[in-house]
Formats: C-alpha cells, structure tokens, sequence
C-alpha cells in the first residue's frame, strides 16, 4: 500500500474514508468542513448531529461517522492544531491527528483513506511543514499497516 499526493476534492474520492478538518466543536465549519458539509446535502443535520453526540473533540484526536451518502463509507472528523509560531507543540498535535485518523479508519476495516492537508488553511499551519508531518506519520503508519493514503490538495 502507498502514500499518494493527488489533486483534486476530497468529497469526490471513492477511498473508504475520509478526513474532515474539523473544529473541535465538531460544528460545520468553512473550508474542507464546509465542502463536506455541503455535498452531504439534505442529510447535513444528521451529519451534524452524529458530530455533535460526539463533541467536544480535543486538538489531535479524531472520530468517525458515516458518511451520509458520501462515496466513502466514513468521514473522519480531526481536530487540528492552530498554527501559534511553532513553540507550542503544534507539530506534535498535527502528526496525532494523522495517526489516530488513521488508526481509526485501520480498526473499521478501511483499506483506503483520503486526508486534507490538516490545519494548512485557516489554522494558518505553513503549508511546506504541514506536507512534512503528514508524509512523515504515513510513512510510520505503513510500517505496520496496509492501506492506501491520499493526500488530496484541492487544485
């Protein structure tokens, strides 16, 4: 299985999961979040009502729900850390967001997950360290694992 950098929307992706940037009130948002949100559709108050049952999420952690028509099966929702200049352990709560959405979609039985680049819009992450991280808890989570990860940038 393989990490892959693909151009193109996450909500389009047939992966078994997807990654919602998520706020930590788990509340539809801008964004990716919003783009979710929005293809959801007429379901986007149960969506938010699966999010909220499970609210409030802390910085690094993640949950899934399904994906209310999605063509994924789930969305997993993580909280990334707001970028503060570095000094405040923002790599470390960055790389815990990909691990435990991960680890989340390896424990449903996903073979397939499609990742936002975390925290690199309005959390202000600089983009070049964000893609850093998240090769970098790819590739940890490979050694053990297979699955196919996508990093999808939206063009």
């Amino acid at each position: 299985m393989a990490f892959s950098i693909v151009h193109g929307d996450i909500v389009q992706m047939g992966t078994d999961a997807i990654v919602n940037a998520a706020n930590s009130g788990l509340l539809a948002g801008s964004g990716v979040c919003g783009a979710i949100f929005h293809a959801v559709g007429p379901r986007a108050r149960e969506l938010q009502e699966a999010c909220l049952a499970q609210a409030p999420c802390p910085t690094g952690q993640s949950v899934l729900t399904d994906s209310y028509g999605l063509k994924a099966k789930y969305i997993i929702h993580t909280v990334g850390p707001i970028w503060q200049g570095g000094q405040r352990g923002e790599r470390n709560l960055l790389a815990s967001c990909y691990a435990t959405a991960l680890e989340l979609a390896a424990s449903h039985g996903c073979r397939s997950s499609a990742f936002p680049l975390i925290s690199a819009g309005i959390f202000g992450y600089p983009k070049a360290e964000a893609l850093d991280v998240a090769r970098e808890a790819a590739a940890a989570f490979l050694k053990n694992h297979d699955m196919d990860i996508y990093l999808v940038l939206y063009p």
